[in-house]
C-alpha cells in the first residue's frame, strides 16, 4: 500500500510539472525601435557579451578588440561580425563557447547594420 501510494505521488508530479510552451511563447516580438544607433542599442549588446574577449588588447584568441564604436562598425563592414553572431554552427558560434545570442538581439544589430551604422 505505501509503495501505491508513493508511486501515485511520482506520478502525479511529473504530471503537474509537465508544461506546454510553444515556440510563440519563446520569440520576443518586441518591436524594434525606429532607428537603431550604437550608443542607445547596440553598445550594451557587445559590452554584456563581446568585451569579455575582445577586449583591448583581445584576450583567449579574439582576434580583434570591440570596445569602440569604430571597432564594432569595422568587425560589421569588414570582419562577418553579424555572419558570426547569426551562426549556428557550434564550432563558429558567438560568443564564444554559446549560447548563440537570443535571434531579437542579432535582430537589433542587422538593423543597425540596415540603418547605416549611426553612433548616436
Amino acid at each position: 500500500m505505501k509503495t501505491k501510494y508513493i508511486l501515485y505521488l511520482i506520478i502525479g508530479g511529473l504530471l503537474l510539472n509537465c508544461s506546454n510552451v510553444s515556440e510563440e511563447d519563446l520569440i520576443d516580438s518586441t518591436p524594434l525601435p525606429s532607428t537603431i544607433t550604437y550608443n542607445d542599442n547596440v553598445k550594451s549588446i557587445i559590452d554584456t557579451n563581446c568585451t569579455g574577449c575582445h577586449s583591448d588588447p583581445p584576450i583567449n584568441g579574439a582576434p580583434i578588440p570591440l570596445v569602440t564604436f569604430e571597432n564594432v562598425k569595422n568587425a560589421i563592414e569588414n570582419n562577418g561580425l553579424i555572419s558570426r553572431i547569426s551562426s549556428n554552427d557550434l564550432g563558429f558560434l558567438m560568443p564564444f563557447g554559446g549560447p548563440r545570442l537570443p535571434q531579437n538581439t542579432i535582430d537589433i544589430i542587422v538593423q543597425w547594420e540596415a540603418d547605416g551604422l549611426l553612433e548616436d
